[in-house]
């Protein structure tokens, strides 16, 4: 990972203050993103935490804990183009990294809504910010384009276009947890409401 951002490794360093802001709501937690069987397994060692992953790129070479985490059903392997197969307000809290920043804004249109409408107490996003190098998620993933790393002005004004809120006290909350304990991140983290 020399010298590139993942912001599913992100993740763990951003739980302290996640769980600051959504406490009760991290009970039950879908993790979509690559990495997304490392994410579940640091996140199924907290307690009271069922986590649960959704990988949208096809894993040629998982290890035996990922593969277990198929075979469960706990890990799924699904393309996030498409309505995810959950039930509306599956989960407490849905957290997306690495995914979003290879989707047209034709696909977002459909994947931000999806990811509201499968949580129940909101959903974050992890995204790279412009010109940082990535780590090479295969690059050329199965949407078969290099990510599109867009800046927060973007991001807020598409979150407008679609309908979705963004939730100020929970990004309040986050940033003040952060700031207390000097945590950066080197991603960007937008907290969203879910779908009413």
């Amino acid at each position: 990972m020399s010298g590139g951002v993942s912001c599913s490794a992100e993740i763990n360093q951003a739980l302290p203050y996640l769980k600051k802001v959504y406490g009760d709501s991290m009970h039950k937690i879908l993790h979509v993103g690559p990495d997304s069987c490392a994410v579940v397994s640091k996140l199924l060692k907290e307690e009271d935490t069922e986590a649960w992953g959704l990988e949208p790129y096809d894993l040629d070479d998982s290890d035996a804990n990922c593969k277990s985490l198929i075979r469960k059903g706990i890990v799924r392997v699904a393309d996030i183009k498409f309505p995810l197969p959950y039930r509306s307000k599956s989960f407490s809290l849905v957290i997306v990294s690495d995914a979003l920043d290879y989707l047209s804004p034709r696909y977002l249109n459909k994947t931000l809504p999806e990811l509201a409408r499968v949580s129940s107490h909101g959903f974050v996003i992890l995204s790279g910010y412009p010109g940082q190098r990535r780590v090479k998620v295969a690059e050329m993933s199965k949407f078969g384009r290099p990510a599109k790393l867009r800046g927060s002005s973007w991001w807020i004004r598409f979150f407008v276009q679609t309908r979705l809120e963004e939730n100020e006290v929970a990004s309040k909350k986050f940033e003040v947890a952060a700031a207390k304990k000097g945590y950066q991140s080197s991603c960007q983290i937008f907290h969203l409401k879910s779908l009413n």
